[in-house]
């Protein structure tokens, strides 16, 4: 059982929330942001908050309480503050550019990499620093993660893509003799 789903989850000053066949939806000064539940999970908004319960003793729907709990709240506190990763492109001749809605990025490769960016998104560029921003935290994430795929840093030189907070482990590389 959840420990998270068990305790109502309160609404902040200027957010609204409804929840109506399924889809909860919330408002606040940001945005709005909607989710589709699955009827396992009882959803109850009311002035105290949001009120998450089960409505059947399965498995799936005890595994479900806590992540809908989770996604709750991660919707509340992006309409509220934007969430914000943080890249940092390495190494000689990489660099990372914002052209109209499209990311730029040369990464060593003999062609350019372009990335179109999500229209709720939000990507800034300064020198070699990405910053990706929206309300939405698994659409920021999502798409810092695919950005980041396209060249992972390597263990000996750390060249390539990582985020501001990843520690990359470097390895020694040949010993001369």
């Amino acid at each position: 059982m959840s420990r998270i789903a068990k305790k109502a989850i309160t609404l902040p000053p200027k957010t609204e929330a409804t929840f109506v066949d399924g889809i909860l939806t919330v408002k606040g000064p940001l945005g709005t942001l909607t989710k589709h539940f699955k009827p396992e999970i009882k959803v109850v908004v009311d002035a105290n908050g949001i009120t998450l319960t089960l409505n059947s003793k399965s498995l799936q729907a005890a595994a479900l309480w806590g992540t809908y709990a989770s996604h709750t709240k991660n919707m509340i506190a992006g309409v509220n503050k934007a969430y914000e990763k943080k890249l940092i492109v390495e190494g000689i001749g990489y660099k990372a550019d914002v052209k109209g809605t499209e990311l730029a990025m040369a990464l060593g490769f003999s062609h350019p990499v372009n990335v179109a960016i999500p229209k709720d998104l939000k990507v800034t560029t300064e020198k070699n620093n990405i910053t990706i921003s929206g309300i939405d935290c698994e659409k920021v994430g999502k798409f810092a993660a695919d950005v980041r795929a396209f060249k992972k840093p390597e263990p000996y030189l750390g060249k390539g893509i990582h985020y501001s907070d990843e520690v990359v482990r470097r390895k020694q590389g040949k010993k001369a003799a």
